[in-house]
């Protein structure tokens, strides 16, 4: 999209994007809509819709790296170095939702916040899918973050 984006519309935009990825089924490392994507996959291909290029990431982790002995945080870190902190409890549609299986484990799942109580993302043995931000999920809830507001890509890496 050309031109800054304000916070509605940018919003509207990204949940749209999400949308469109319905129905993609899961693919670990990948990020083709229609073809396969996982969480991270899912997110990074609707920056690529929203901003209009892919965001530079590593795709070569395991489907276990969190639960390694060390490996610090670094889906947080990703997030945070792109995206700006929301307060957990004030997410709005747009936004990106991280979770933590365990309060000792390294944050290992996105998703994108779709509307009140609803969220849509890639999950192991799932396609793309719209679905309740339910107590089990909620309790997960690592961290929220606001994609930029710009329609700038670079000087959101």
């Amino acid at each position: 999209m050309a031109g800054p984006l304000s916070p509605d519309p940018l919003r509207m935009a990204i949940v749209a994007a999400a949308r469109r990825w319905i129905g993609t089924p899961y693919r670990h490392q990948a990020a083709r809509r229609g073809v396969g994507c996982d969480c991270l996959g899912l997110v990074a291909g609707v920056w690529a819709d929203v901003y209009g290029a892919m965001p530079d990431y590593d795709r070569s982790y395991s489907a276990d790296w969190a639960e390694s002995a060390g490996a610090g945080e670094p889906l947080l870190g990703a997030c945070k170095a792109r995206c700006s902190a929301v307060f957990v409890g004030d997410e709005q549609a747009g936004d990106l939702l991280v979770f933590r299986w365990s309060p000792h484990v390294a944050a290992k799942h996105l998703a994108i916040m779709a509307g009140p109580a609803m969220m849509i993302h890639a999950r192991e043995r799932h396609a793309v899918c719209e679905t309740a931000l339910t107590g089990w999920w909620q309790r997960r809830l690592a961290a929220v973050f606001a994609f930029p507001f710009h329609g700038d890509f670079s000087a959101a890496r």
